[in-house]
């Protein structure tokens, strides 16, 4: 396998489609709670913050594991690190099903982020080392596109799963989904070499910490973490809750339809990422130009949701759901701003910022809209207007330090520098 070119084949069965398996039951797990909050509100008497709290610790050891993760990528290779993963996140969906209270559904919810805080970051450690740089983009894009029909299967379809059986019912099934998958990716997935797999632990983590001092890392890091928060706490949780608020849209079902067809847009959103930032290149536009325009674009979806909800709402959450799913190229032009074996430690340096903010940011949404009183139907109004207002503005303020800071990637500056 290492000594001739991979065939195609290989490359989308025993490569691309085992780790788009297990990014697929990643988003599911995102978005589940959007779809299942009125059970928890019923059945664990939830408020606002409780289901914001809840749905973010998926979040918490996802971000706080990311510097280890991105040794453990680099050393053991994405085939090994996934599986182990996977088989954690069984665990904690199991854990979810028999949970009865708060603390004990976080508790599984946190172990279920464990386990999939590998979700991306080994696909794209994956794609570093079996496909040329100039296609990075493409697959990770390909890749996300995975992730978008996972969103997609935790709208209708889980909200027609609740129609023939329990949501602790649910969760065990998917338990077992984890698990085969675990099984998929230790048996079909080759192995490939890499330079990073060498040097000490702490060699290893020093290379983390010159990712996380670079100027160029810092200079993106903002308004990518910015739009994430709005984007992946919105995909995952609020829009279900925005749309029976504000939207007045009280049927489940109507609800999860609108979902399904954002998380779809979404998906052709990622899908064609990697082809319309090769579009822009060919045109002259950069791969940093064309995404900084997106998050532009993005950003006056999110004023819109906030201070005009009224006009055309699905349209809104349509563009919410295809804008916000460019600013992965992120991501790719990163990576390509330090040296290769710096791969996996870049994207998982990227995640612990942006994780580790989502958390808090996910929480922070539901207190603000707890700091109205709930009305009839379910939280007030005003409390999302001022949530969205706020992720307005902060990726306005993420955009300007972008265009201020004038950082430039690593690899133009002082090549191969930890050697």
């Amino acid at each position: 396998m290492t000594g001739n070119a991979p065939t195609f084949a290989t490359l989308l069965l025993r490569i691309f489609l085992p780790f788009a398996l297990a990014y697929f039951l990643s988003y599911i797990f995102r978005g589940v709670n959007a779809v299942i909050f009125p059970y928890l509100e019923r059945d664990v008497g939830i408020t606002a913050g409780d289901l914001g709290l809840l749905t973010s610790a998926f979040f918490l050891f996802f971000a706080g594991c990311q510097p280890i993760l991105g040794v453990m990528l680099d050393r053991y290779g994405p085939r090994r690190v996934q599986t182990v993963l996977m088989v954690t996140a069984a665990i904690g969906s199991a854990m979810f099903g028999l949970a009865a209270s708060l603390p004990e559904l976080i508790v599984a919810r946190v172990l279920i982020g464990l386990g999939f805080a590998g979700g991306l970051m080994a696909a794209i450690k994956a794609i570093t080392l079996w496909y040329p740089p100039e296609r990075w983009g493409l697959i990770t894009g390909f890749h996300m596109m995975a992730g978008g029909l996972g969103s997609m299967a935790a709208t209708l379809p889980i909200q027609w799963s609740l129609s023939v059986m329990s949501w602790q019912g649910l969760f065990f099934w998917l338990a077992g989904l984890c698990l085969v998958t675990a099984a998929l990716l230790f048996t079909v997935v080759p192995e490939r070499g890499t330079p990073a797999a060498k040097g000490t632990l702490r060699e290893q983590f020093r290379i983390t910490g010159i990712v996380l001092t670079d100027g160029f890392f810092w200079r993106i890091q903002p308004v990518l973490t910015f739009q994430q928060i709005a984007f992946i706490a919105s995909i995952t949780l609020w829009i279900g809750p925005w749309l029976r608020d504000v939207g007045g849209i009280t049927d489940t079902e109507a609800r999860a339809d609108i979902q399904l067809y954002t998380t779809a847009i979404m998906t052709l959103g990622f899908a064609l990422s990697g082809v319309f930032a090769g579009w822009f290149r060919r045109a002259g536009v950069s791969d940093f130009a064309s995404a900084n325009l997106v998050s532009v674009l993005f950003a006056l979806v999110c004023a819109w949701l906030a201070f005009v909800p009224s006009f055309e709402p699905v349209l809104a959450w349509l563009l919410f759901g295809f804008l916000g799913a460019y600013p992965i190229q992120y991501m790719p032009l990163l990576a390509r701003s330090f040296p290769p074996e710096y791969a996996g430690r870049v994207s998982t340096s990227c995640n612990l910022v942006v994780f580790t903010v989502i958390f808090a940011g996910q929480w922070a949404i539901g207190k603000v809209v707890d700091l109205w009183p709930r009305t009839a139907s379910g939280y007030s109004p005003d409390g999302y207007a001022w949530s969205y207002g706020a992720l307005f503005i902060l990726q306005v303020a993420g955009l300007a330090w972008m265009l201020l800071w004038r950082a430039q990637p690593l690899v133009q500056k002082v090549p191969a520098a930890a050697d």
